[in-house]
């Protein structure tokens, strides 16, 4: 890639209609970008960030959404929530980046463990995870408590 790319978190409502339509592309079920904002602003009180990579003209190329977590498994880590790059850019080296970026944070942080999960239908993602270092150590189990509104209005 010969764009120079730049790394910062997006903190501010903006910033974050700003990234709606990038974080859409992983997370399709997101329809409205104030819910959007409002959803961040409940995250971001359990410490989750948002890391952009931005081209020079500061368009958003892909995200990274993690927090610092402490439990008796892990003990302090890292929690990456959701990584994304732009459907264009994908193969480009911007979610290598990303995630590298987030692991040093984990470092500086004084993390023990740098965690993330991915779906068992992902084959691509998880390759991508192997090759970036990240290796599977169980599955994640699921319930769903409520049901979405598509799901209520069937």
């Amino acid at each position: 890639m010969n764009t120079s790319i730049t790394f910062r978190h997006l903190d501010s409502p903006d910033d974050w209609a700003r990234a709606f339509d990038v974080m859409k592309e992983l997370r399709p079920h997101l329809t409205n970008v104030d819910a959007f904002g409002a959803q961040l602003r409940k995250q971001r009180e359990e410490c989750y960030r948002l890391l952009a990579a931005c081209d020079e003209a500061g368009t958003i190329l892909g995200l990274a959404g993690y927090r610092t977590q402490t439990n008796l498994l892990y003990g302090r880590f890292v929690y990456v929530d959701d990584l994304v790059v732009t459907a264009k850019l994908q193969r480009s080296g911007i979610g290598a980046s990303l995630l590298e970026r987030v692991r040093e944070i984990a470092r500086h942080s004084r993390c023990a463990h740098f965690v993330l999960d991915t779906g068992l239908h992902m084959p691509l993602a998880q390759r991508f995870y192997f090759r970036n270092g990240l290796l599977a150590r169980g599955m994640h189990f699921v319930e769903p408590l409520v049901q979405r509104d598509k799901e209520r209005t069937r």
